[in-house]
Parts: C-alpha cells; sequence; structure tokens
C-alpha cells in the first residue's frame, strides 16, 4: 500500500491522528487531547474545537467528481472551484470518483493540503455489485435466502472498497406496490416484513462487523420516506398516502435498518404531507434522530435542497438551505445549497450554530468509525484491487445467488427442465444472445458486454442449438445511451424466426426488458413486452406451441397472453455477470428452481398497483352469502380482481404438500408465544427446495388490517419423499402494528393463520390473543 509520507500531514490533524492511536505528542500545542480509550463522540468534540464555522458547514457540503485527478490541476470553472474547496475544507465527501489512483489523489488534496487535513468519504451507488454483478435487488429479494443476500452485500463491499470506496448508496429499502415505478428493481417488493428483513441483511453486508476494516463501507437506507408510493408510478412524482401506510408499510424497513447499526440514512425526492422530505423535521428529527436513536448522518438525494425552492416550499436555494439543516438533512449532495449559503444563514442568526455542529459531528463520527484518521489512505491498495476485482469466489457468489433469484411461473407438462441431449433447440430473441442488458440497471463500476449471455451458457450444455434474433429490441439507429429507445417500427426478422421454429422439439425465447428499461427515471405505462416481441412470440407460437419463455426484466410485467398460451415461463430478471450461466443450469434442470415473487404481477396495467395485502374494504371481493350477479361490491367489470402471479409465488420442477396444522395453544396472553407447526414433504421425483410462508390476519382491530400479514417463512430442502416439520412462531412483536401516531400496539383478539407456498396460502387455523 502506497502510504503519504507521514511529515506531510497537517499539524493540526496530525495530532488528531495520534490521538486517535493512542499516542501523545509533548512538542505540539492544540486542544484536540482525545485518546485512543476516549469514546469517538468526545474526539468529534475536540476536532469540532479547533473548526472554523467555514470548515463545520464544508463536512456538510458533498460534490460530484470534477476531472482527472491524476491529470493536471483544474485552472478555470466549475472543476476549479470544487479543487479550492477541497484544499480549504469545504468538502465532506465526494461520489462518483472510483478506482485506488484516483481516490488516493482526491484524498491527499484534502489530507495534505487543507488546513486541517480532514479525510474524506467516498461514496457511489453500489446496488447489486461493483464489477462483479449479482442480479438485480428484486430478483435478489425472490432467492428469498437472507444468507445470500447478505454476502451480496459482503462482496460488493469487498470490490468496491478495494477501488477505494467507503460508502454505498444503498440499500434502497422502498416498498412500492406499482410496476409502473422503474426503481421497483432496486427494492425487496411489496411487503414491509420481508423488506424489513432484507434491508438489515443488507446492511449487514455492507458495513459488516467492523466498520473499521479496509473491506467495509458505510450503508445508506434510502430513500426517506415514501418514494415507492409515486403516484402514477412516475418517478420523482407527489407522494399522498395516510399515516397507517406510513407508518406500517413504509417505515419498518427503514426502522430495520437503523436497528442494524446503518450508519446513513438517504431522503427522498418526494413530499410527505406537503413538505419535500428533504425539509421534513418530523421525518428526520423527531422521528429518526429522537424517537428512533439515529446516530449516523442524513444525506441528501442528488439535488434536492435546491429542489425544496422548486416544489415551491422555498423562496430560493437561501431558504431551501435553512429549511434543510433546520429539519435534519446533514450533508447537501450536489445542490450547493450549504456551502454557499450556510455561514452567513448562522451569522445572521437563522440558523443556530447547534445545528451544524450537530450535523458535521454525524459525519465526522462516521469518518473515526471508518478508521480514516487512523490511515486516510486505506482503501488505497493497488494489491487489493487488482486481486480482488472479479475474483473467482466473487462470481461462484454471483452465479449461486443468480440461480436461486430464477422463478419459474409456469411448467405446463413438465416441458423444463430441457433434455441435455437429443432434443433439437431453437433460442430466439435479441436479448438472448445480449452481453450487456443482463447486467441490469445500478451497475456504475462495471464494464459493458461482460454479462454471460443466454445463449452462451446454453452452448455449453448444447453446443448444437440454433439461434435466430428475431425482432430487435433497441432501435438499430439510435446511439446506445441510457435511455432506450425500442424499436416499435422494423418487423424484419420474424418472418426468419417463425420459418427457424417449424419442426423444433423446443422452442426458447429469451424476451423483456432491456437492463436499461429499469431503474431511475424509466416509469412505464405499459407493461406489455416492449417493442414487437409480443408479436415475434404470437408468430413463433402460431408454429410452434413447445415454448419456453425466459422473461429478461426489472419489474412484474402484464403477460396474460403469455400465461393462456405459453405451456413454460420462466422469470430470469436481469441476473448480473453470471446470467446466462444461471439461466442455463435452471433450463437443462442442473438448478431446480425455489424462488418466490416478492411483487405481485398484474393480469393487465388497469389493475396497478396490485398487491397480497389490501384491506377487507365495507364490500369485499368475498363478501359472503353474495349472489354471483352482485354489481355493487369492489371488482372490475372486465378483469378478475387477483393478480396473475402473486406475491411469494414460485414453481419447482417437483411439488410440495402441506398438512397437518397444528398450534400450541388455542388462546394465549399478551406476554405469550405461540408455536405454528405444518409437515411439509416433497411428493415429486426430484429434490427440491421449498419457501413455507405464514401469514395472519387481525380480524378485529381499533384501525382497519389486511386480509393477510406474512409473519415468517422458512426456506426448505428435501429429497423425493422427504417430509419435515417447519415451526413458526408468533408473539408480540409480529402481533401488532402501529397506531396512526406511530405507537406501537397490540390489542387483543382472533387471530386467523394460513400456511402454504404463497400468499394464497390455504391451510388455515385460528386462535384468540387475551
Amino acid at each position: 500500500m502506497k502510504k503519504t509520507p507521514i511529515s506531510l500531514l497537517p499539524v493540526l490533524v496530525l495530532t488528531i491522528l495520534w490521538s486517535c492511536a493512542g499516542n501523545r505528542s509533548n512538542s505540539m500545542n492544540t486542544t484536540a487531547t482525545a485518546t485512543n480509550t476516549d469514546p469517538i463522540d468526545k474526539k468529534v468534540d475536540s476536532l469540532l474545537a479547533l473548526m472554523t464555522l467555514e470548515e463545520k458547514v464544508g463536512q456538510m457540503n458533498q460534490y460530484n467528481g470534477f476531472f482527472d485527478a491524476t491529470g493536471p490541476t483544474p485552472q478555470e470553472g466549475n472543476s476549479k472551484t470544487k479543487y479550492e474547496h477541497i484544499q480549504k475544507g469545504w468538502v465532506g465527501s465526494m461520489l462518483n470518483v472510483r478506482g485506488v489512483d484516483e481516490v488516493r489523489a482526491v484524498q491527499k488534496i484534502a489530507v495534505e493540503q487543507s488546513r486541517l487535513g480532514i479525510p474524506l468519504i467516498f461514496g457511489s451507488d453500489i446496488i447489486h455489485g461493483y464489477k462483479t454483478l449479482a442480479p438485480i435487488p428484486l430478483a435478489e429479494s425472490a432467492s428469498w435466502d437472507l444468507e445470500a443476500i447478505e454476502k451480496s452485500a459482503r462482496n460488493a463491499a469487498i470490490e468496491a472498497s478495494a477501488t477505494g470506496l467507503n460508502w454505498t448508496f444503498a440499500p434502497n429499502v422502498d416498498i412500492s406496490r406499482d410496476a409502473r415505478w422503474g426503481r421497483v428493481m432496486e427494492g425487496a417488493g411489496e411487503d414491509p416484513y420481508y423488506g424489513s428483513l432484507v434491508a438489515a441483511a443488507r446492511v449487514r453486508g455492507f458495513q459488516g462487523d467492523d466498520l473499521s476494516a479496509h473491506n467495509t463501507i458505510l450503508a445508506c437506507a434510502k430513500h426517506f420516506a415514501g418514494y415507492g408510493f409515486s403516484e402514477a408510478g412516475r418517478d420523482y412524482n407527489t407522494v399522498d398516502i395516510n399515516r397507517s401506510t406510513l407508518h406500517n408499510v413504509v417505515l419498518p424497513p427503514f426502522k430495520a435498518a437503523v436497528d442494524a447499526n446503518v450508519k446513513t440514512l438517504m431522503n427522498s425526492f418526494n413530499e410527505l404531507d406537503g413538505i419535500p422530505a428533504t425539509a421534513n423535521s418530523y421525518l428526520q428529527r423527531e422521528l429518526l434522530k429522537e424517537k428512533w436513536g439515529f446516530d449516523g448522518f442524513v444525506v441528501s438525494d442528488w439535488g434536492s435542497i435546491g429542489e425544496i425552492a422548486i416544489w415551491g416550499a422555498a423562496e430560493n436555494l437561501r431558504e431551501a438551505a435553512k429549511k434543510a439543516a433546520i429539519a435534519g438533512s446533514d450533508m447537501d449532495m450536489e445542490s450547493y445549497a450549504y456551502v454557499e449559503h450556510l455561514v452567513a444563514l448562522v451569522k445572521d442568526g437563522e440558523v443556530p450554530e447547534s445545528v451544524i455542529d450537530e450535523a458535521a459531528g454525524r459525519i465526522l463520527k462516521a469518518k473515526f468509525e471508518l478508521g480514516l484518521f487512523d490511515d486516510p489512505y486505506k482503501y488505497c491498495d493497488e494489491t487489493r484491487e487488482i486481486t480482488l476485482i472479479g475474483s473467482e469466489q466473487q462470481n461462484q457468489d454471483a452465479l449461486d445467488i443468480a440461480k436461486k433469484s430464477i422463478v419459474l411461473l409456469k411448467n405446463q407438462n413438465n416441458l423444463l427442465p430441457l433434455k441435455k441431449s437429443g432434443q433439437d433447440v431453437l433460442v430466439i430473441g435479441d436479448l438472448a444472445d445480449d452481453k450487456n442488458s443482463p447486467l441490469g440497471s445500478w451497475r456504475i463500476g462495471s464494464d459493458n458486454e461482460t454479462a454471460v449471455s443466454i445463449l452462451e451458457g446454453m452452448k455449453q450444455y448444447d453446443a448444437n442449438i440454433s439461434y435466430q434474433q428475431g425482432v430487435r429490441l433497441t432501435d438499430a439507429n439510435a446511439e446506445f445511451t441510457l435511455e432506450v429507445q425500442v424499436n416499435e417500427t422494423d418487423p424484419s426478422g420474424i418472418d426468419a424466426a417463425v420459418q427457424a421454429a417449424k419442426g423444433k422439439d423446443v422452442v426458447v425465447m429469451v424476451l423483456g426488458e432491456h437492463g436499461f428499461q429499469s431503474g431511475e427515471g424509466r416509469s412505464r405505462t405499459d407493461l406489455d413486452l416492449p417493442g414487437l416481441q409480443q408479436e415475434l412470440l404470437e408468430a413463433v407460437y402460431a408454429v410452434n406451441k413447445n415454448i419456453v419463455l425466459v422473461l429478461n426484466n426489472g419489474r412484474p410485467l402484464a403477460i396474460s397472453w403469455a400465461d393462456e398460451n405459453i405451456p413454460a415461463i420462466v422469470e430470469a430478471w436481469h441476473l448480473g455477470t453470471q446470467a446466462g450461466n444461471a439461466v442455463a443450469a435452471v433450463l437443462y434442470g442442473d438448478h431446480n428452481p425455489g424462488g418466490k415473487l416478492t411483487l405481485s404481477f398484474p393480469r393487465n396495467i388497469g389493475q396497478v398497483p396490485i398487491y397480497y395485502n389490501y384491506k377487507m374494504t365495507g364490500r369485499p371481493t368475498n363478501l359472503p352469502g353474495a349472489p354471483d350477479d352482485l354489481v355493487f361490491w369492489s371488482h372490475y367489470s372486465d378483469v378478475e380482481n387477483t393478480p396473475l402471479y402473486p406475491f411469494g409465488y414460485g414453481l419447482s420442477y417437483t411439488t410440495f404438500d402441506y398438512d397437518q396444522l397444528s398450534l400450541s395453544n388455542q388462546e394465549i396472553g399478551m406476554n405469550d408465544k405461540i408455536e405454528i407447526q405444518v409437515r411439509l414433504t416433497n411428493t415429486g421425483e426430484v429434490a427440491g427446495t421449498e419457501v413455507a410462508q405464514l401469514y395472519i390476519r387481525d380480524k378485529v382491530a381499533s384501525i382497519t388490517r389486511p386480509v393477510r400479514e406474512l409473519k415468517g417463512f422458512k426456506k426448505v430442502s428435501l429429497a423425493p419423499g422427504e417430509s419435515t416439520i417447519i415451526t413458526f412462531e408468533l408473539d408480540q412483536s409480529t402481533l401488532g402494528y402501529y397506531n396512526n401516531d406511530g405507537e406501537y400496539m397490540v390489542e387483543p383478539g382472533t387471530f386467523e393463520i394460513f400456511v402454504g407456498g404463497d400468499s394464497y396460502a390455504d391451510l388455515t387455523s385460528s386462535f384468540r390473543l387475551k
């Protein structure tokens, strides 16, 4: 590891560094007297006492990368300003500066040229891996494997930290019910219970057991709060939800992240109760910092402090800075609001300096916890960068979770798995031979064209399979950009695909969305197969009905026609670097799919938003005793209410049976626990993995409760014919809910329970809580 000679460090920060390491210097006169045995907050106080107001505000300022730091010093413009601000100690963090050489060069400016030499934090969007990409987070959540999800985040932290980064803007813990919203690909789906478990697992993975280790990074739970409920599924749109939804659906994953000791939160672009989240004191001060006791810091999303004025909640950038700081937004990402206005606001008496001290102190505390004062260059190790990026272990783990993330949606007449020999297979689809799209959205640190394509993966099993592109998904005349231009007009290739499909034993069609058709800013009003892919599918089906449809997508799609007609459907998402190998392992039976959906698939776009844990309403869909021709009840006149594929749904190459449901008691007290047992049996002919799920319904409550709520699951692998007894446990922590003031409450009454393989579980019982 290259280290800057210690004599080059500024005198004051050198003293602080020695104090943190437990050493003392008799030759230096300073007020920074904290020792290694002192709590970090005392070290923070000592450092704050040395800092000017401008330097404290500087810690609250984050800039995007601005120049080639290993090249010439910028001489003019925005880059020069940022460079000078780092020299002055007016910058606390940088984002999108990556690679050991670049990070070291920028860190060197902060540590060796500023007055106090306070190191920078370097952040980036490490959403599902850095160079080696795992499946997109929505796909990972379909694995229902918390250990694998945590390991995936751990591996992302290992690679990212090896490139100099020490902060990721993940995990996204937004609960969402609307597949139109492109950012559903970043989260864990629609359920707050499961989403909370995934949030905690990802925080543990990124941050590890010791933040001062050189291979851990700060996690950032986002977006606080309500972003997943953007109206009409349109990104950056307004949010209007009731307090019950806020406390019972939106907030639980954030609370789980805080309980897992997440060190940073990012606020959201939306408003809540008419107040932009970035200026929302209730969310950031009252709830997060006071009630929940969060001791990390809050960063704005890109430019969102400046957007307070655009919302019309502040007259200008100065007032926006004031409102955001007072509300508890500690760091400004690329709004320039704090660095330009906070010092004057404090001097004019409009913002108390205590607000600045608190925010800067939270940021400095994170730097101490990362160990940056012990070694500002600890993340700048070329050997780690060379040896860890793209390692064999990274790829093995990415393949493992990619296989676990695949969901089998349909397998009529056991068309799958394919035979490894003696079967004439044709592969069709632009996406089948694509090495870029499977990487998915949010792969800032990866390289284009580095995924194993599905065609490559399948040819490892059968080199004789043939291929037809069919129709292009993207416009052949459009330049490749982050905004995908879909081919809507060029059907050339359909005829050739149809002719090739005639007489084939099986046709595997790889259709769906390009990897850049989901993600931030990529909302859609049509959830059908994009472009001319539906026409291609129907044309091929007309000449060969033995079709396996493999979906690549970052959100649920409306595929009712395919469900009605295509015999086998595989949800393969955007699975990352090892996508083709994972899909091929499932198609050829080397991995028996066990994934389960975490976001409901609609029958058509008109059902959206659709989710399993809806409220009964006063005129429910299953009103007892209602005549068949009743009109005046909650329903559609043109399609049934149920989703095409519900939350928790997923098939296997084997079958499972649930029976012998039993409860430890029929009535329990408030402080008691109840055990629920069920027998699970593999009734098929091959080994398989099942996710057994437990749901409850609180029959009567002060605030109406959902028809079902997930409260437990177990992932179990069984040999053919094997049975096992699964035990679930319920107590106060799982039987209560939050009232409209955010207070957790448990009420006596009757609880129904449902156990099975998805949210339509039909093995039921009940008990009373007294």
